[in-house]
């Protein structure tokens, strides 16, 4: 094996408007490490994202209907923690 395939390669150019950013404004689902969060994407930054109108989805049901099974309210804002996403998206 010679040295250029042991070197990591980097993705130098960024796509404006995707990731998180891209659902600002909107009511997204968080998957976590431990929970399923909901609620309207309002702040992104570095370390975390903040959560308008949010809920911890404790019982899914289908993702086809169009409520959760059970998803409890969240005492105002709430900030989930960057390090702890697995994946996200506009589901219900």
């Amino acid at each position: 094996m010679d040295n250029d395939s042991k070197q990591l390669k980097k993705i130098v150019e960024q796509a404006k408007g995707e990731g998180l950013i891209k659902f600002l404004g909107k009511r997204i689902t968080i998957f976590a490490a431990n929970y399923i969060y909901t609620g309207t994407l309002t702040d992104v930054n570095d370390d975390c994202v903040l959560l308008s109108d949010a809920a911890i989805v404790y019982e899914t049901g289908a993702f086809t209907d169009k409520q959760w099974k059970d998803a409890q309210k969240l005492p105002g804002p709430w900030y989930v923690a960057l390090s702890a996403v697995e994946s996200y998206g506009a589901l219900k």
